[in-house]
């Protein structure tokens, strides 16, 4: 019989952190900028996963390095855990230095079967706010899915054919894994726990954070958006990136000024797949 966690939509939560100067000094050192946004700038997009992450003890942890199940998300069993991907809109800048809120609601909790088993999907929104004004709202989507088997073979990924107008390699190396993890304080084992990594979760070496790629391909749209800042940004994990194996973030306009987006992995295959908007 599938568990039922109705109870659970609707269940709200909320957090107050300064968008601290030092964070985004780290966090721009982390991607390699040249320079930081200053006291006052706008925060730029995907920035805003560096803050208001539940400050968990160790021994509140499950294996895996997430927090142990229950509280705020439902305390859905099943043994994976991972952020499939968000629909953004950037209403208004967040500055750097400010007081922020984000209010957190659950707003579906939904069953569904896959081609290697149950899986469970949590929606939830964040509204993050400054001064009282809704400065970013995201609907994130969370999956939970059933353990790989040993030794189980990863079907191989299909090519990504669309051409690029622009892009730009990333080696993801160990160090860049690690800082991503410390500044957005994510226990989650599969980023720097390769024997873990690869006995526990079945894969072949330590994983890229899909928000560290989704903030990258953010910093690809602000490129190529002609000064503007972005309205809206929907990304959409597909396979799984490696450490130390080289990928791309690419892109092209699309109808109507849009961008399209992608991160292409080292064999050709698609990774993620986005579209931005502008204000």
């Amino acid at each position: 019989m599938t568990a039922s966690y109705e109870s659970w939509i609707g269940r709200e939560e909320e957090r107050t952190e300064r968008i601290s100067v030092h964070a985004v000094e780290t966090m721009a050192a982390t991607l390699d900028l040249e320079s930081s946004p200053r006291l006052g700038d706008a925060l730029p997009p995907g920035w805003q996963w560096m803050f208001f992450n539940p400050a968990v003890p160790r021994r509140g942890l499950g294996t895996d390095g997430h927090p142990r199940r229950g509280g705020f998300l439902p305390p859905i069993e099943l043994p994976r855990r991972m952020w499939a991907g968000s629909r953004i809109r950037y209403l208004a800048d967040l500055p750097v230095g400010s007081a922020a809120t984000r209010k957190s609601r659950i707003q579906k909790v939904e069953n569904k079967v896959g081609k290697r088993g149950s899986l469970w999907f949590v929606t939830v929104q964040h509204t993050t706010q400054c001064e009282g004004v809704d400065c970013i709202v995201e609907e994130q989507d969370i999956v939970y899915r059933e353990a790989t088997p040993p030794g189980a073979a990863m079907p191989a990924p299909a090519r990504h054919d669309d051409v690029a107008q622009w892009g730009r390699e990333v080696v993801p190396d160990t160090t860049l894994l690690f800082r991503y993890s410390a500044l957005t304080f994510n226990g989650h084992r599969i980023h720097y726990d390769q024997a873990y990594a690869r006995n526990e979760e079945g894969y072949p070496d330590l994983v890229v954070h899909g928000p560290l790629t989704a903030t990258l391909l953010q910093g690809l749209a602000l490129e190529h958006g002609g000064g503007r800042a972005l309205a809206s940004f929907e990304f959409r994990g597909v396979n799984p990136l490696f450490v130390s194996h080289p990928f791309r973030v690419e892109g092209r306009e699309d109808e109507g000024g849009a961008l399209a987006l992608w991160a292409r992995g080292p064999a050709g295959e698609l990774a993620m797949s986005a579209t931005a908007s502008f204000r």
